[in-house]
């Protein structure tokens, strides 16, 4: 029976991060601006060691800073960060809202977009329609790296902590960068997929107030029920990584583990717009093209069902009253996911304070409502000096 167990825990692994992906990732870059805009060209990166991390540059010295940047396209930048708290050089793409500039004198809404496992932070505009959808909505849309089985979360590591510490990452350093040189605004929301929905939900329960919306699609929800402790470690194993060096052992670490559960933290979702989903048996669905052939990795879907259920359960129990679709039949697919994400995309809108499409009235009104939303950093985090963000004082 234990091995019986055992299998089907093994089947489970790659649902618990994600399904493969063939994507590269990023190197270093020199900045490419599109055709008629004027834009700051950034010092050439210089080479570093590989990171402990993962398959990226090491981190420069220093605080964390953007090194460098790349425009695909009008309104998509990716821009490199040198991340002390991962100790890599690590890339992060941004969408870009009309009338977007680092000049500009007010700030916009941020919707971060977090990918799932054993993929990259190309995967949003990759495998989904991410760019027309937002095309003309007034909000900076941010996809950041995450590693292939990060789990959003600073490492345990025996106790000796990050890196990578990729909560710290996303949470501090990104946010505080593109708020001091990206004209990032304080209005938030997070959606993700897989290991990115498990981020979503965890980052909203551990930072209170960070986010207006937390929407996860397909993840883990609840870290410590039986087998579930099993599963993210054989996930972790199968990425090549020490399985404790995560959270350490479920046990002897139990309190390192509540601090990674985001059904601990369920009070702290109140007030938080929440959109939960998943499919609840691994069968192929109306989205799964005929003779399609079924993955282990579908089995995600019954696993992130069965913690869903736990956290809505707590998250009731403290007055929370998130959107929530189960739905029978669906793969854990792209398909599935960004048929879910759109079906959040208004609850996103409206906790972000914005409107589909901007007219030049609905601009102005978004940019005093920003203005007027302004609030300091939390007490003992640095207003920006130590960035050292080339360009952020134009």
């Amino acid at each position: 029976m234990r091995s019986v167990r055992h299998g089907l825990l093994a089947l489970a692994t790659a649902a618990a991060v994600g399904l493969p992906s063939t994507a590269a990732h990023a190197a270093p870059v020199r900045p490419l601006a599109p055709a008629g805009e004027n834009r700051q060209v950034l010092d050439p990166v210089p080479p570093t060691g590989k990171s402990p991390s993962g398959p990226w540059p090491a981190a420069m010295p220093g605080g964390a800073r953007v090194v460098a940047e790349k425009w695909l396209g009008p309104r998509t930048l990716d821009i490199l960060v040198s991340s002390p708290s991962v100790d890599a050089m690590l890339p992060v793409r941004l969408l870009l809202p009309p009338g977007w500039s680092k000049q500009a004198k007010r700030t916009w809404p941020v919707l971060y977009l977090l990918h799932g496992g054993v993929d990259d932070y190309t995967s949003w505009t990759r495998m989904t329609g991410i760019e027309e959808l937002t095309e003309d909505v007034g909000a900076i849309v941010v996809m950041p790296e995450a590693g292939r089985a990060g789990n959003y979360s600073n490492w345990f590591n025996k106790g000796k902590g990050g890196p990578p510490a990729w909560e710290t990452f996303h949470t501090y350093e990104v946010r505080r960068l593109l708020e001091v040189g990206y004209r990032a605004g304080t209005r938030r929301a997070v959606s993700g997929l897989s290991m990115g929905a498990y981020g979503a939900i965890k980052y909203a329960a551990r930072h209170p107030g960070m986010f207006r919306f937390a929407g996860a699609h397909s993840g883990v929800m609840s870290t410590r029920l039986p087998g579930i402790p099993d599963i993210i470690m054989n996930a972790q194993a199968a990425e090549g990584f020490d399985p404790k060096a995560l959270w350490g052992d479920p046990l002897k670490n139990a309190d390192v583990w509540r601090a990674n559960d985001p059904a601990h933290f369920a009070r702290n979702l109140r007030g938080v717009s929440i959109y939960i989903s998943s499919g609840t048996t691994s069968l192929q669905g109306e989205l799964d093209p005929p003779g399609t052939p079924w993955h282990p990795a579908h089995l995600g879907e019954p696993v992130s069902a069965y913690t869903a259920r736990h956290l809505i359960a707590k998250l009731r129990l403290y007055g929370v009253k998130p959107v929530v679709n189960l739905y029978r039949k669906g793969t854990h697919s792209w398909p599935y996911w960004e048929r879910e994400f759109k079906r959040s995309f208004p609850m996103i809108l409206k906790a972000l304070g914005v409107k589909p499409s901007s007219s030049p009235e609905d601009a102005q009104e978004d940019a005093e409502k920003e203005r007027d939303e302004q609030v300091p950093p939390p007490p003992g985090q640095p207003e920006g000096g130590e960035w050292n963000l080339p360009g952020s004082g134009d």
